[in-house]
């Protein structure tokens, strides 16, 4: 058995490390057919997930059984057909064109075979969501189930779609890309960089927390492997110095979730929605960047009021790393990034950027001594197979909801679904933004955020664009909900990650995530009515809109911790909040109107403070020098493995 377990783990590399190479193959060399691309990123990705997710739990870390190697054979076929065939597949007319008993069983099949590597990689929602779709268009439309699989398998429109396209050429390279960098050393700049500027500060730990997960996040973009590997080095610090369990899992979480919003490199939908508004990936970075900074400055408030209204005290300046050594020592870390903007804003696509980005990251390691330890061909090998199989996860999220995509574009669904929402909202504006935001997390719930933002793409877009909204300010408006979902109970995943680390109770650990990312929920409100936070218009209005929000922000924090400058009374509270609320629409009026309620509410907290006497810290820690890893070593494909707090085996989302 132990033998078995040894080829077994060999294997799994030996088909990681491939799949990491041919798509870096593809990406100098340039892509072949539309088919044979997407048709070998998914069997990668299938066979990957068979042979580290087997069906019964009770040969869980002991490789597949006899039904999983079937599942994997089948699999493969599948895969291989569309590339075997593909003269056939790329000259037939679809519609008009016969399709063969073959073809039909080999597209049942791969849908099987997608949906059950779905189900054992993230669990059943957004499986049992495509039946549902599946089910709508077989039993409730008048469509023939022959020409459901042919548009499902045999086109360029569902399966094999846009969805596929994006994780097949640019989500596999960047997650490539922070793998290796994660290996190499640069992980461990960010929380050196994060511990220098922040650590000492009241309540440190948390502000680390903070910087570093959207600094991680910025080259990881999944929410449960952020907190996955910064929380199980500030998740212990935020406890040591005094924050509340539920508090410091709820840092970590919310702070994690928005290292998909923030660039330069964003979680995996980002590239999808570049695909879908017909733009560079540049220009969706450049609308996300005021509204995640935004994110992040609200997060950072929350954290530092906290600390203030508690009595917590940061780290020991001693024992923490000086900014200037850190970027003496490890500062040109940063060139990768650095690299990969440049080659994004010189007009190259971003599949080129990313790999100039992967390139560039053994040469710099290589460019100090302080860093050349870092490379190993055991390191540079872990980090081929982690951005392999952490792929995996986006590949079979788009593949499932690829299927869904297929339904909604082949009956029209997605015309009826906007009738409902505009019918229900009456076309008034803000009722139909509410119900978009609920509908939106009710969708994400469960789901990673690429399948969830593509479902709601199909089905909500189209009616906030009826209404009038800017369609990049509509697709960002989807794109934040289906991100926060990870926060919001009861199925917040990020939560759950944070919560095998902190050790708090669920309910309370997502309520105080909630309050904490609150102000992610109001952002998306802000940039519907303002798209000039989304950069999108005149500068004056941009820098004008951006000052307001970034008031509305800070006293929205203040209101909602109860803490400005001081502690802050009843009375204060609400006059923040209302004033952060009246910031929420720019205007000459509203502007004025919520500037003259903070100024108010500021007045009334520096000359009647609240009676709250403050809880003293206890007396600063002394942890010794911070200069351990960011975590242990960990075996790539433990990452199929849940993590203490999930409920069940479930991939890291993207």
């Amino acid at each position: 058995m132990i033998r078995y377990e040894f080829w077994l783990k060999r294997m799994i590399t030996v088909v990681a490390v491939t799949m990491s190479l041919f798509h870096l193959y593809v990406a100098y060399f340039g892509p072949p057919n539309a088919f044979t691309l997407r048709a070998t990123h998914f069997g990668f990705a299938l066979v990957l997930a068979y042979l580290s997710l087997p069906v019964l739990r009770s040969r869980q870390g002991k490789g597949p059984g006899l039904l999983d190697w079937l599942f994997l054979v089948v699999s493969v076929a599948a895969s291989a057909y569309p590339i075997i065939e593909q003269t056939y597949f790329n000259t037939r007319m679809a519609y008009v064109g016969p399709v063969s008993t073959t073809d039909q069983a080999f597209a049942v099949l791969m849908i099987i075979v997608v949906l059950e590597a779905t189900r054992r990689a993230i669990g059943p929602i957004l499986p049992l969501t495509a039946l549902a779709f599946l089910g709508y268009q077989i039993f409730f439309t008048n469509t023939r189930v022959v020409r459901l699989l042919e548009y499902q398998y045999m086109t360029t429109d569902a399966l094999f779609g846009i969805p596929a396209q994006v994780s097949a050429t640019y989500v596999v390279l960047f997650v490539i890309f922070g793998a290796l960098a994660e290996r190499l050393g640069i992980g461990k700049l960010f929380m050196d960089f994060a511990l220098a500027l922040t650590g000492h500060r009241a309540g440190g730990p948390a502000k680390v927390a903070v910087v570093t997960s959207g600094l991680f996040g910025s080259v990881s973009g999944s929410a449960v492997a952020n907190v996955m590997t910064t929380g199980t080095f500030t998740i212990p610090l935020m406890k040591r110095i005094g924050y509340p369990a539920p508090f410091a899992g709820a840092v970590e979480a919310v702070a994690s979730t928005g290292g998909q919003i923030m660039p330069p490199i964003m979680g995996a939908a980002a590239f999808v929605m570049a695909e879908f508004l017909g733009t560079s990936y540049l220009n969706v970075a450049a609308f996300a960047l005021l509204p995640a900074l935004l994110y992040y400055l609200a997060v950072f408030l929350a954290v530092h009021f906290e600390a203030r209204k508690q009595g917590l005290q940061g780290l020991p300046k001693a024992d923490l790393p000086r900014v200037g050594q850190v970027l003496r020592e490890r500062g040109h870390l940063f060139l990768p990034l650095a690299i990969i903007i440049g080659t994004l804003m010189s007009g190259f696509s971003a599949p080129y950027s990313a790999l100039m980005g992967i390139f560039s990251i053994v040469p710099v390691v290589l460019l100090r001594s302080t860093t050349r330890g870092e490379l190993t061909i055991a390191r540079v090998i872990d980090g081929l197979e982690s951005g392999a199989i952490n792929s995996v996860i986006v590949a079979l999220s788009c593949a499932s909801a690829g299927i869904v995509i297929g339904v909604i574009a082949q009956t029209g669904l997605g015309l009826t679904f906007t009738g409902i929402v505009r019918a229900t909202a009456q076309d008034l504006l803000l009722p139909a933004l509410i119900l978009t935001m609920v509908a939106g997390i009710i969708l994400g719930m469960g789901m990673p955020t690429t399948p969830a933002y593509i479902v709601q793409v199909a089905l909500l877009v189209p009616a906030l664009v009826r209404l009038g909204i800017p369609v990049e300010a509509a697709h960002m408006f989807v794109f934040y909900f289906a991100i926060l979902s990870a926060i919001t109970p009861p199925v917040a995943i990020a939560v759950y990650a944070a919560c095998g680390i902190s050790r708090s109770a669920v309910w309370a650990t997502s309520w105080a995530a909630v309050k904490l990312g609150l102000t992610g929920y109001i952002i998306p409100f802000m940039f519907v009515f303002g798209p000039s936070l989304l950069l999108i218009g005149d500068w004056h209005v941009i820098a004008l809109t951006a000052v307001t929000a970034t008031a509305g922000v800070a006293l929205l924090a203040g209101g909602l911790s109860g803490f400005f400058v001081k502690p802050a009374n009843v009375l204060t509270r609400v006059l923040f909040i209302a004033a952060a609320f009246t910031l929420i629409k720019p205007g000459v009026w509203t502007d004025l109107s919520g500037l003259a309620l903070g100024a108010a509410a500021l007045l009334i907290n520096l000359r009647w403070p609240a009676a709250v006497r403050l809880k003293p810290a206890g007396g600063k820690p002394h942890l010794g020098p911070v200069d351990a890893p960011i975590a242990a070593p960990i075996d790539p494909t433990d990452i199929f493995q849940a993590p203490a707090a999930h409920p069940s085996r479930k991939l890291p989302d993207s």
